[in-house]
């Protein structure tokens, strides 16, 4: 497809490649600038570079730019997407799935089932992240975003930033925050562990909300809202609070005495927390604003069933 434009006066001066990013925002400047350097862009009938200034009057004809494919291979893995249109997907991804490729993983990961399901995904956020907006850690469970043009990856992505889309999680932790409260320390690399955060006085800023749902006297369940994104937030949060997720191996959560756990019942609690195999937290409700009507959309998940299983488990444990 090949796009004829004019040069308004209002552009006059404004470069190649962000005149053709502002007029057709399909595709993004730097997949404009693609097209450009491989000759598919005129101006006045002449080929020309990134950088010219356009002139109010001029044309400019550019043929639809190639998207830039992604190196991922393509794999049949199971896949609930809870909504679907041509803008974008809501996909509830289970626990123990990766969401991108990384250091030592290439495949069976939930960008390797996108690529296999859906062959036009986006690759502006990284050809190895196809459409992904947001993260979820592994083993947490949940409603994730993902964009299937370029200019819902860019709105999303703005909306995520601007704190226009809200993230609610269900999480089970050991002892009792309180009614309601709210975390804000900074997070960054654990010093002492790469492959830890902490709550550390060089990290980034990040905040996190919480409200209590129901208490078992040594455990409680919590909605939680994210106030920033940071990695592992909830959970690194929460144990600087000294109430650490349930199951999680990496920040205490294997370890039930942490909430004042009398002794006798600590072999049952952390048995219980083992038999789960990961940390209790489940990416649970999804509200944004579509990235072109503008209109809000909401979802929910339900608890899955290891999640409702820990959770009859500690109600039959602990006292009421």
């Amino acid at each position: 497809m090949r796009h004829r434009l004019r040069v308004t006066q209002e552009a006059d001066g404004a470069r190649l490649d962000r005149f053709l990013a502002d007029a057709l925002p399909e595709h993004s400047r730097s997949r404009w600038q693609r097209a450009i350097a491989a000759g598919e862009v005129t101006v006045d009938g002449r080929a020309a570079g990134a950088g010219l200034r356009l002139k109010a009057g001029q044309a400019v004809e550019a043929a639809e730019p190639e998207p830039e494919p992604t190196a991922l291979q393509a794999e049949p893995l199971d896949l609930r997407v809870v909504y679907e249109d041509a803008e974008l997907l809501v996909v509830d991804k289970p626990a123990g799935l990766v969401v991108h490729p990384g250091a030592g993983r290439r495949g069976g990961t939930l960008a390797n089932a996108l690529v296999h399901r859906f062959r036009d995904l986006p690759t502006v956020g990284g050809t190895d992240r196809p459409g992904i907006v947001h993260r979820l850690d592994k083993d947490t469970s949940g409603l994730m975003l993902v964009a299937r043009t370029e200019r819902s990856h860019r709105a999303l992505s703005r909306a995520l930033a601007e704190r226009r889309v809200e993230r609610r999680y269900w999480g089970m932790v050991w002892g009792d925050p309180g009614e309601s409260g709210r975390v804000e320390a900074p997070i960054g690399r654990d010093p002492r562990s790469r492959v830890r955060m902490a709550v550390t006085a060089g990290g980034r800023p990040a905040a996190t909300a919480f409200r209590r749902l129901a208490a078992y006297g040594f455990a409680s369940e919590l909605e939680l809202a994210l106030e920033t994104g940071r990695t592992h937030q909830i959970r690194v949060h929460l144990a600087h609070l000294r109430h650490p997720v349930v199951g999680d191996a990496t920040y205490g959560g294997l370890a039930p005495a942490a909430a004042g756990v009398p002794p006798g019942l600590r072999p049952a609690l952390g048995a219980a927390a083992r038999r789960l195999g990961r940390q209790a937290l489940h990416a649970a409700r999804l509200r944004f604003p579509h990235p072109v009507r503008g209109d809000m959309l909401e979802y929910e998940s339900p608890l899955p069933p290891d999640l409702e299983a820990l959770r009859e488990a500690l109600r039959a444990l602990l006292p009421a």
